[in-house]
C-alpha cells in the first residue's frame, strides 16, 4: 500500500523545474496550518508553514529523491520550520491559554537536545535512509520526527534559562557539525538511490553526498544562529522590562 517513493521516481535534470507536488492530502493539512496561522496573525507561524511547503510542494520534494544534497536542504528547511513554530508559540503565551498550558510544561533542554540528535543521526544510518525512500509510511516518519524533534528542540531552548538554552544550541551545533563532517569527508557513497540517480544530473554520488555535508555544515549552523539571535533579543528585552522607569524630579517654581 506505501511501497514507492513518495515525491516520485528521479527526475532528470530537464524536467524537475515541472514536478510540483499537489498531493490533496498535502494542500489540504497545509491550508488548514497556513489559515490557522493567518487567523492567529502570527507572522512566525505563516513562514513556517510556506517553508513546509517549500519543502513538500515545490520541485525540491522531487529533486531531494535525485541528490542527497537536496534531501538536505530538504531536512534543513524541516528544521527552521520547527524554530519558526517554536518562536510562533512562545509569541502567543501571554495571549493564549492552551500555549500557557503548553509552556508550564518544560521540555529539558538536555533530553530535548540529545533527542533531536538521535533522529537526524538514526535517519542517515543508509539502511534506514534507503527505506525512506522506497516506502511512503516509513518516510512521512522520517520527516515528522525530524519536525517534531526540532520543534521539542526548539520550544526547549525557548523555554530555558539563558545559560541552558546557551549550552543546549552550543551541543545542537556540535552534533550538526560532526554528522555534516562524517558525510563531508567520507571515501564513498552511502546511500543506494543516490548512487543510481546522481549521476543523471551530472554529479558523482560522492561529490554530490559531500556537497550534501557541506550544505549542513554552513547552512546549518543557520537555525543555530537564528535561535541565538532570538534569545539574545528576548534577554535584551526582559533586562529592559526588568528595569524601573528613571524618576523625574519635579522642581516646585
Amino acid at each position: 500500500m506505501f511501497a514507492g517513493s513518495y515525491c516520485g521516481s528521479p527526475p532528470s535534470l530537464a524536467e524537475v523545474a515541472t514536478r510540483w507536488n499537489f498531493d490533496p492530502a498535502l494542500l489540504a493539512v497545509l491550508a488548514l496550518g497556513l489559515a490557522l496561522s493567518l487567523r492567529a496573525g502570527n507572522r512566525l507561524a505563516t513562514v513556517g508553514m510556506a517553508l513546509l511547503a517549500i519543502a513538500f510542494v515545490s520541485p525540491l520534494c522531487a529533486a531531494s529523491v535525485t541528490l542527497f544534497s537536496a534531501r538536505s536542504l530538504h531536512h534543513l528547511l524541516l528544521i527552521l520550520g520547527a524554530l519558526c513554530f517554536a518562536m510562533a508559540m512562545r509569541e502567543s503565551e501571554v495571549s493564549s491559554r492552551l500555549a500557557r498550558s503548553l509552556f508550564r510544561r518544560r521540555v529539558p533542554v538536555g533530553p530535548a537536545t540529545i533527542g533531536m540528535t538521535a533522529v537526524l543521526w538514526g535517519w542517515r544510518v543508509p539502511s534506514l535512509y534507503d527505506a525512506a525512500l522506497a516506502d511512503m509510511l516509513v518516510y512521512w516518519t522520517m520527516q515528522l520526527s525530524i519536525l517534531a524533534s526540532s520543534f521539542a528542540f526548539w520550544l526547549a531552548i525557548c523555554r530555558a534559562s539563558a545559560v541552558g538554552a546557551v549550552g543546549g544550541l552550543l551541543g545542537g551545533t556540535v552534533q550538526m557539525g560532526f554528522l555534516s563532517a562524517l558525510l563531508t569527508f567520507a571515501t564513498e557513497p552511502l546511500y543506494r538511490i543516490h548512487i543510481a540517480a546522481a549521476p543523471s544530473w551530472g554529479i558523482s554520488p560522492l561529490a554530490d553526498q559531500q556537497l550534501a555535508g557541506l550544505i549542513m555544515w554552513v547552512g546549518g549552523m543557520a537555525p543555530f544562529a537564528i535561535g541565538a539571535a532570538a534569545i539574545a533579543r528576548n534577554a535584551w528585552a526582559r533586562q529592559n522590562a526588568a528595569q524601573p522607569a528613571p524618576v523625574v524630579s519635579r522642581n516646585p517654581v
